[in-house]
């Protein structure tokens, strides 16, 4: 992974997540929108592990079609409604990110843009660039 995590102790007391995540020069970068868990045919689980399941299968399949995986996330920003749901889906975030470490936020909000959302998670991801990719990017 290109990425070099720094540590300033604070994250750790907290999860498994960096402090601050540094990328190196000449990354592609991929930027998501807020995503719920909301499936393709509207279908919307009540609770907050279904949705939270979703929301992070959008994730995995956005960075597949990026051609990038989770080692290549950087940050992620996370929006809850209640938060008494942020153990599930701690745990769930958790499972699917497993040894990746990036930048966290979390925040609990009031409502989201339909008021059946439970959650919404963005993410950024940087990925290098080989050579040949560039060159055929330009012909």
């Amino acid at each position: 992974m290109p990425h070099k995590t720094h540590s300033i102790g604070i994250a750790a007391q907290i999860g498994a997540y960096s402090d601050a995540v540094e990328t190196a020069p000449n990354m592609r970068w991929l930027f998501t929108s807020g995503t719920p868990g909301l499936e393709t045919t509207s279908d919307l689980p009540a609770d907050i592990t279904g949705q939270a399941e979703l929301a992070w299968k959008h994730m995995l399949q956005i960075l597949d079609q990026a051609g990038m995986t989770t080692a290549d996330i950087v940050k992620v920003t996370q929006y809850l409604t209640r938060p008494e749901d942020i153990p599930a889906y701690a745990k769930v975030r958790s499972r699917i990110l497993g040894d990746a470490r990036p930048a966290f936020m979390l925040l609990v909000v009031s409502q989201l843009v339909r008021p059946e959302f439970l959650l919404e998670v963005e993410i950024i991801a940087a990925k290098a660039e080989l050579a040949s990719e560039r060159i055929g990017r330009l012909l």
